[in-house]
């Protein structure tokens, strides 16, 4: 179902064999169905058409055309293969829809899909509404993270033991009082990742090239965003300078930061976790981690911090992930910023990673610990505090 021009990127751009995200996909074709909604509403575009483009992108969004997305996310700047690609599969089954044959194109790619449009202000509208696709299910694992750490906090509510300050023994503290700030830590990212998501509900589609509106009837941005909001329901707004939404991709900065923030959180909280489990006999073993998995094939009786590891490494890879989406957003060369679909796959991966990485860490290490009481006011009666 795609043409020429997607086999041409396929062809050219055989990088890492990593297709874009489906929610990204999702979006793409939802722009396609709002666009062309506006454009009969408008009468830019006979109603004919626009109804087959409407049906075919349905059917995009429902998934039956994913094995034909087939396009790497590296890829040509501002992601003009992704926007093609879109284009020619919904063209060519709304041509069949029609009675055509595929590439006769009655419904062609440009002038019918794209109509009023262009991959420079399509691409960062499909990022913004796939990212706040994703935004509601990290949200809510981060959430469920929190009370978690709260019903540990109250659970070891009474159990003092050592504060530690520069590795050394500093003054009393109790347990339920260092899970309760590690709950109030997440609390604040969560709060972090909700306000910055507010900027990208600002779209720029109708903005086409560079932000002018050229080519677009005049009403169409506002059209067209009523129509996303009426298919999504995420409070999405217009904006009154389409030109500085198409340069600057700060709004990404924002939302990858938060994500990084939250990153650096669970990687503090897990790391100290696991400091507090060391053991058995020769660390802190103030807490005791539940065992998922063997600790050594040589060692035994050890309970290895196994799934705070984990988080680690993801924690790690989403600090990485800002750093690119940065170096992403700060390369605008005048009109445009061409780097959106790197930006795109780094960010819908990371809020991908830390969704089912918050999930693990809370039902597979959180809910499972355990307090070594006697431990605890063991070290705490040895100790200077």
């Amino acid at each position: 179902y795609y043409g020429a021009f997607t086999q041409r990127a396929k062809d050219n751009f055989q990088i890492s064999g990593i297709k874009a995200h489906k929610e990204f996909l999702t979006a793409l074709a939802t722009i396609k169905k709002a666009a062309a909604l506006a454009n009969i509403e408008l009468r830019q575009l006979d109603e004919k058409i626009g109804n087959a483009v409407v049906k075919a992108s349905d059917e995009v969004i429902e998934g039956k055309f994913d094995d034909y997305f087939v396009l790497d996310v590296y890829q040509a700047g501002a992601g003009t293969p992704f926007n093609m690609n879109c284009n020619e599969i919904i063209a060519n089954r709304a041509t069949e829809l029609l009675g055509g044959n595929l590439g006769e194109y009655t419904v062609n790619p440009n002038n019918h899909v794209n109509m009023a449009q262009s991959t420079n202000d399509a691409i960062p509208t499909a990022t913004r509404i796939a990212i706040l696709f994703l935004l509601k299910e990290l949200i809510a694992e981060a959430r469920k993270l929190e009370w978690s750490l709260r019903k540990k906090a109250e659970e070891f509510r009474q159990i003092l033991k050592v504060g530690r300050t520069h590795w050394e023994d500093a003054v009393p503290i109790t347990l339920g009082q260092e899970f309760e700030s590690y709950a109030v830590s997440v609390a604040k990212d969560i709060k972090r990742m909700i306000d910055s998501s507010e900027e990208l509900k600002e779209l720029g589609i109708g903005g086409t090239a560079v932000g002018t509106g050229i080519t677009a009837h005049p009403k169409f941005h506002e059209t067209i965003v009523k129509n996303l909001n009426q298919l999504t329901n995420l409070n999405l707004k217009t904006s009154k300078n389409l030109i500085e939404l198409t340069q600057n991709y700060n709004c990404f900065v924002s939302f990858s930061s938060s994500l990084k923030m939250l990153a650096i959180n669970l990687q503090r909280i897990a790391n100290n976790l696991s400091i507090l489990n060391s053991g058995p006999k020769a660390g802190f073993a103030e807490i005791i981690l539940p065992e998922v998995e063997p600790g050594s094939s040589i060692m035994p009786g050890k309970i290895n911090p196994s799934i705070p590891e984990c988080v680690i490494m993801v924690c790690f890879d989403a600090i990485g992930k800002d750093k690119t989406v940065e170096l992403a957003a700060s390369y605008s060369i005048l009109e445009l910023n061409v780097m959106c679909p790197v930006i795109a796959y780094n960010i819908l991966q990371s809020m991908k990673l830390l969704t089912n990485t918050l999930k693990m860490f809370r039902e597979l290490c959180i809910d499972g610990i355990k307090a070594d009481e006697k431990r605890c006011l063991e070290l705490l009666n040895k100790s200077t505090a």
